[in-house]
């Protein structure tokens, strides 16, 4: 495993992120800890160097983004951020000659992740099964009344997304989730898939159950095995040109029909991913040696099931305003004024 190395994380502000920074300071590397909000909890970190960065839709990004790799001169970078992947894809060779190495998939793979209408389409047409997903304009195909769900077909998390029982609830949610989509409600058994893919194409797939959902994120989860639905999980990621880290999200359904269902992939680390860790699967670590060329070793993301893990929250810093240099980014002033 590389050692020592300067690692710019972006949406520390964010679970994936935030926990991404600790771990990898645990194994020795320093972080450059970015993120969109100013007041984000990972840039309060004890050791890392803060780095206010634009949200991505932002014009400034890309610009502000490699300003960045030349002040603090990073080895790699890795994002937490979905909305980053497409200009971070468009910026890798530029970011290549300085030196800064990230591991990403291509620009169908990242469409794929961050479009769930896309999703749904690359699926089918591989066979792989998926939930009936219908755009506003086709919810006339759907069941007068059926358990449905409203959401938007970007972002990721649970914002705006709702839960509803009819057709004709499901039009008028439309006019109120941005960019939406409807999708069959599935129950069961609902979990993540902690997924490395190697530059060979070969998948470790680390399977999570979320027992308890908040903001999307599994707060409460507990690992377990299941042949069938690593096979599908591996049959998606080839689907889409998975490379690098990756989650998938899923139901194991009960009673007719498929068992194995997926419903979206997220090109990045996963909210939850420190359960991965816990049950004996060196992801983070198995991803720095993609990251620098190394030879990924899959035995080392083999995992154990039933461990568990429980999320909280905790009090990151605190004090009197305004705070104290070392969280430089958090002073100045023409960051301050701005609102993201």
């Amino acid at each position: 495993m590389p050692v020592h190395q300067r690692i710019l994380v972006t949406g520390v502000g964010g679970a994936p992120g935030f926990d991404l920074t600790r771990h990898l300071q645990s194994l020795g590397h320093d972080v450059i800890a970015a993120d969109a909000n100013p007041v984000a909890c990972g840039l309060a970190l004890t050791g890392v160097t803060p780095c206010l960065l634009p949200p991505a839709a932002d014009p400034e990004f890309s610009t502000r983004l490699m300003q960045a790799c030349r002040t603090h001169e990073p080895d790699a970078l890795i994002s937490t951020v979905e909305r980053e992947l497409l200009p971070l894809v468009a910026l890798k060779d530029d970011l290549a000659a300085l030196g800064v190495r990230t591991w990403l998939p291509g620009c169908d793979a990242v469409t794929a992740c961050g479009d769930k209408a896309r999703f749904h389409t690359v699926l089918a047409a591989h066979g792989i099964p998926t939930p009936t997903t219908f755009l506003p304009h086709e919810l006339d195909k759907a069941p007068l009344r059926s358990p449905l769900i409203v959401k938007p077909r970007n972002g990721q998390g649970s914002q705006n997304v709702i839960a509803c029982e009819t057709r004709a609830q499901a039009s008028v949610l439309c006019e109120l989730v941005p960019d939406p989509i409807v999708q069959e409600r599935l129950t069961g058994k609902e979990f993540t898939a902690d997924c490395l893919v190697d530059r060979t194409g070969h998948a470790s797939v680390i399977l999570r159950e979320r027992l308890l959902v908040k903001a999307g994120l599994a707060v409460v989860s507990r690992t377990f095995h299941n042949a069938e639905a690593t096979d599908v999980v591996r049959r998606t990621l080839r689907a889409i040109g998975a490379a690098g880290t990756c989650c998938v999200q899923g139901f194991i359904t009960e009673g007719d029909g498929p068992r194995v269902v997926l419903t979206e992939a997220n090109a990045r680390f996963a909210g939850a991913f420190p359960l991965s860790e816990a049950a004996g699967a060196h992801l983070v670590a198995q991803t720095l040696n993609g990251l620098f060329d190394e030879p990924v070793d899959h035995t080392q993301l083999a995992y154990k099931p039933d461990r568990y893990l429980i999320k909280g929250f905790e009090t990151v810093a605190t004090g009197t305003w305004p705070p104290p240099a070392h969280l430089g980014a958090l002073r100045d002033s023409d960051t301050t004024e701005r609102t993201y």
